[in-house]
């Protein structure tokens, strides 16, 4: 899994072959979100209302 990008202690991953819809992983800390990149919400799990927004910034 290649860790795309790293930020404010933000870290961003895509799984190869992963299921739909097409989505990245954002982790914080102890919190982890399946982010949409069409729309970019959150499918599953959760972030911190402060790190999801720099997530989608």
């Amino acid at each position: 899994m290649p860790k795309v990008s790293e930020f404010y202690g933000i870290q961003i991953y895509f799984y190869f072959e992963d299921h739909p819809p097409a989505h990245f992983h954002a982790f914080y800390g102890d919190n982890e979100a399946k982010v949409a990149i069409e729309s970019l919400d959150i499918i599953a799990g959760r972030l911190p209302p402060r790190a999801y927004a720099l997530v989608v910034e």
